[in-house]
């Protein structure tokens, strides 16, 4: 981006962040939701799932969790993108002398902030609840760059679910798969304990491969060829999700 579009896009991007600001219940709500399924899968649950890791249960599931909370938190992105396009935001800024991408960036950047701090809540449950892990620096950034990829992924996906909607109901339903993704996965339950087709179906999605990685980094494990291929999958997906989001905001506004 220009000096002039970086310019407009903080502008707007501060618009939408003082909206959260003055509204911080969407990211309580946001963590509530993995906070409840850490104290469930912990003290009701845990107990009677063997991994095989050797790890404590709380250990072997944050990854996953930290992937729900973004993808429960994006629902917010299309909401509030949808809600712009009804009340004639959009149509109001096209008129203005601004970079045209600044409205879609500043809705992208507000995400990764609120998703941040909502992974950094869940984090700090975790940690209350027994989550240990002895990760050097160098793993913390790998994982947080991971989980910002990941963010950004799903982020431009609720982009282009905002602006197709045509109900506000309908702008966020679309996040329910993504959430409900890492349960048929290695999130919660090795993967070779589940029935044939549902194994092959979790080895071969993308959140098997972010989650694994992500443990392995916490454990100080080698993380093997699990990162490139999560690599890979976040970086492919972005990359359609951005091009079918710019393509869909030209189409509509031009």
């Amino acid at each position: 981006m220009t000096t002039y579009a970086l310019s407009d896009t903080r502008v707007l991007t501060g618009r939408s962040l003082r909206h959260i600001l003055r509204s911080p219940d969407t990211i309580i709500t946001t963590a509530i939701t993995p906070i409840a399924l850490m104290l469930l899968f912990v003290y009701v649950l845990g107990g009677a799932i063997r991994t095989g890791s050797g790890q404590s249960y709380i250990d072997y599931m944050l990854p996953g969790i930290l992937l729900i909370t973004i993808a429960s938190g994006i629902a917010y992105t299309a909401y509030r993108l949808f809600l712009d396009l009804q009340g004639g935001i959009f149509e109001r800024f096209q008129s203005m002398p601004i970079a045209r991408s600044s409205v879609l960036w500043a809705h992208v950047l507000t995400s990764l902030v609120a998703n941040v701090v909502s992974v950094a809540i869940v984090i700090g449950v975790a940690l209350i609840l027994g989550f240990r892990t002895g990760a050097s620096v160098g793993a913390w950034l790998a994982v947080a760059g991971v989980l910002v990829l990941f963010t950004l992924a799903l982020t431009w996906i609720a982009v282009l679910a905002g602006l197709s909607a045509k109900t506000v109901d309908g702008a966020s339903a679309f996040s329910y798969p993504l959430i409900f993704l890492p349960f048929i996965s290695s999130a919660f339950v090795p993967t070779d304990s589940m029935p044939g087709p549902v194994a092959w179906f979790a080895e071969n999605q993308p959140v098997t491969s972010i989650v694994d990685t992500l443990r392995a980094l916490f454990a100080q494990q080698p993380v093997g060829t699990d990162i490139w291929v999560a690599l890979a999958w976040l970086v492919g997906i972005l990359l359609v999700a951005y091009g079918f989001a710019i393509a869909k905001y030209r189409r509509k506004f031009n």
